[in-house]
């Protein structure tokens, strides 16, 4: 069964600082909650995403047991949008649209994760259990961090 989660989240900044923070890889250790043991394995200095782009993790998403996550960027168009797209990992299917919008006050990033657990009726049953709550809960910290990050008055 595929599930969606959607989220948005206004950032008061321009699209250049936007797509540079989002685009990079190694930010998502720093929007990801600590618990997870997320580390961005994959030899990336500070190149932008491209089509094609392989980037391999480790996660450790339930009991602190490491998993190998490889994500693929599967399509981009600059300043726009880009979605990673799971090759290898946890999920049977994931795939995640990044969207950033300008407008008057700055960025509005809509995040569309599709995704599907493997193992059938034990999946679905995973999912109802704690892997809905803890993909939501991945998501609010992330739009702590980035509220935190882009919307603070900084003096």
């Amino acid at each position: 069964m595929m599930y969606r989660l959607y989220r948005e989240q206004h950032l008061r900044c321009n699209i250049e600082t936007a797509w540079k923070f989002f685009s990079s890889p190694h930010n998502l250790s720093e929007i990801t909650p600590e618990n997870m043991s997320f580390v961005v394995l994959s030899d990336i200095k500070d190149e932008s995403i491209f089509e094609g782009m392989e980037i391999d993790y480790t996660v450790s998403p339930v009991l602190g047991i490491p998993m190998k996550w490889k994500t693929i960027i599967s399509q981009v168009e600059e300043g726009k949008s880009f979605t990673d797209f799971q090759k290898k990992g946890p999920y049977k299917h994931w795939n995640h649209f990044h969207e950033f919008i300008p407008d008057e006050n700055g960025i509005l990033m809509k995040d569309t994760v599709d995704y599907e657990l493997p193992f059938g009726v034990l999946g679905r049953i995973a999912h109802r259990l704690f892997v809905k709550e803890k993909l939501r809960s991945i998501f609010d910290f992330r739009y702590r961090v980035l509220n935190d990050l882009f919307n603070q008055e900084h003096n």
